[in-house]
């Protein structure tokens, strides 16, 4: 006999687990299928060396709802994220060290140039005000773009009145953030290339787009929406890794009756007319269910989980067009000790935050176009960490684990170029090659090294093209666009299918927004049959 649930959700990442636990929360019976062998998607932790635990492939936390963690109760569930400690910047022969204190990056800033000590302040508080402006974006239903319906405008309704009521400087700068390169933004409040080049780094993560192209500094205002304990653009490190933070989602759904199957790989969704009806698993078993959410990205779920024919042809056509443009590449170290960065000698508090390679706007760009026509880059932007600084359980003891995300190795190579052993190594060796410059004691130290280039991604962690926000953060795919213009508000052309994961608004990063909306969304539509029927 099938089994059947009120609602199953297909992949267990992030936002497919926050779906789960709003959806049971809420009464439903509610089934998760996640394929891998544990729940999380990129958001996971694992033993990849004995005794060394990684944040494999995502590495930060700051986006998460406050109200996820607060109506789920996370911190009870074991999720604690501690908060960096700055951002410092290597350079040749100085460095940058930008804290979490205003006063001590002022004079930090002055250093380099008295006018930027003096923007940095006023800059800082035309930044919150802009994200105080949109954050409630972040937690709407995106309306139908093609509908009259006045009720599902009335939100965008009130964002414009509030748009009219900020200052002229204030909506100056949110459409420039819109449309505007990061480091062209940024070269309007500072002056010091160091300082420009941190800062603009910050919007191309997970990018395929250079510091100057046209849509990275929404990237960079997408950081700064986050907090850590009520603190704006504050960045931190979950205890046990950002698998800790699926951990916490799993147990809290869990506390609300939600049951969740690991090695359970979904072959296909079944939809009978119109309607999805269940799910068929690879071993073939059949699970049906009044209502179906996926977390997978938008070319996994309608061309690969459905059959071919099932959607309109027009649909299947936008899907198609949807851009992944993976850039994105992961290197995991385990070291015997603490590199030793010349430009500051010795352990310290700069160690503690996030470490970036970004010296120059110019040095940024060059990387970039490396990439533009199918390379690695030669000198990688590097966002790099050393968690077990602030979480010494990640490895034994006196050893170290360092996090290096890497920007940019595109999914799709020139001249006949394949992502094999050899590339993947010669990739490894760049970024090593780059933190090497600044810390040469590093090779000395290094006891094992992963490697993960965007086709590693993808088959590890089933993001398409290996893109770590299941499309990119474009103008033009956000929002009522977000995966596809006219189905922006978690629903699809089939009937009972709905999408919960970074495809849908408000995009990319551990946030749980999609999977909160997406499921509160099946819960009206549920109520609202029960209550005809």
């Amino acid at each position: 006999m099938k089994r059947r649930y009120d609602a199953v959700v297909v992949g267990g990442g992030h936002n497919g687990l926050t779906a789960a636990a709003y959806l049971a929360r809420g009464g439903l019976r509610v089934l998760v299928l996640e394929r891998r062998h544990l729940v999380g998607g990129a958001a996971v932790t694992e033993e990849v060396f004995p005794g060394f635990r990684f944040s494999v492939a995502s590495y930060v936390v700051s986006l998460l709802r406050p109200e996820i963690i607060r109506e789920l109760e996370l911190p009870r569930h074991g999720l604690k994220v501690l908060p960096f400690d700055g951002s410092f910047t290597p350079l040749d022969g100085d460095y940058l060290w930008m804290t979490n204190d205003p006063g001590r990056t002022y004079h930090e800033l002055r250093r380099f140039s008295v006018n930027d000590a003096e923007a940095y302040h006023e800059f800082g508080q035309l930044i919150v005000e802009i994200v105080r402006f949109i954050k409630p974006i972040l937690s709407i239903v995106p309306p139908d773009s093609g509908s009259f319906d006045p009720r599902q405008w009335l939100p965008l309704a009130t964002l414009a009145k509030r748009f009219r009521e900020l200052p002229a400087d204030l909506q100056v700068a949110f459409v420039q953030l819109m449309t505007m390169g990061a480091a062209d933004f940024l070269e309007q409040w500072f002056e010091h290339d160091a300082v420009v080049a941190t800062m603009a780094s910050w919007g191309i993560i997970g990018t395929f787009l250079g510091v100057r192209s046209p849509g990275t500094a929404y990237v960079m205002l997408h950081h700064y929406m986050g907090e850590v304990d009520g603190s704006f653009g504050a960045w931190g490190i979950p205890r046990g890794g950002t698998g800790a933070v699926s951990d916490a989602i799993a147990s809290a759904a869990r506390s609300f009756g939600a049951e969740i199957r690991t090695e359970a790989p979904v072959a296909r969704i079944d939809v009978k007319g119109d309607r999805a009806v269940g799910v068929t698993l690879e071993s073939g078993e059949e699970i049906e269910a009044q209502a179906l959410l996926s977390g997978a990205d938008a070319r996994r779920t309608f061309l690969g989980l459905l059959e071919k024919g099932t959607l309109p042809p027009e649909f299947e056509e936008e899907v198609g067009r949807y851009k992944f443009r993976g850039s994105s590449g992961k290197v995991n170290l385990a070291l015997d000790g603490l590199p030793n960065f010349t430009s500051l000698p010795g352990p310290g508090e700069h160690l503690r935050g996030a470490i970036g390679f970004a010296a120059s706007v110019d040095e940024l760009e060059e990387a970039y176009d490396d990439a533009k026509y199918g390379h690695f880059s030669r000198r990688p932007f590097i966002d790099m960490m050393i968690p077990t600084l602030v979480d010494p359980s990640m490895a034994p003891p006196d050893k170290h684990v360092m996090s290096c995300f890497v920007q940019w190795a595109p999914y799709e190579l020139a001249d006949g170029a394949v992502w094999d052993d050899d590339m993947r190594d010669a990739f490894g060796e760049a970024v090593v090659d780059v933190i090497a410059e600044h810390a040469p004691n590093i090779r000395d130290i290094i006891l094992h090294r992963q490697v993960l280039t965007p086709l590693d991604i993808e088959q590890t962690f089933g993001l398409t093209e290996g893109n770590i926000f299941q499309g990119e953060l474009t103008l033009e795919q956000l929002f009522f666009n977000r995966p596809v213009a006219g189905w922006g508000a978690y629903r699809t052309p089939i009937r009972n299918l709905w999408m919960c994961g970074s495809a849908t608004h408000p995009g990319g990063g551990i946030m749980g927004a999609p999977g909160k909306i997406a499921a509160m969304q099946v819960l009206k539509s549920i109520r609202r049959s029960r209550s005809a029927a």
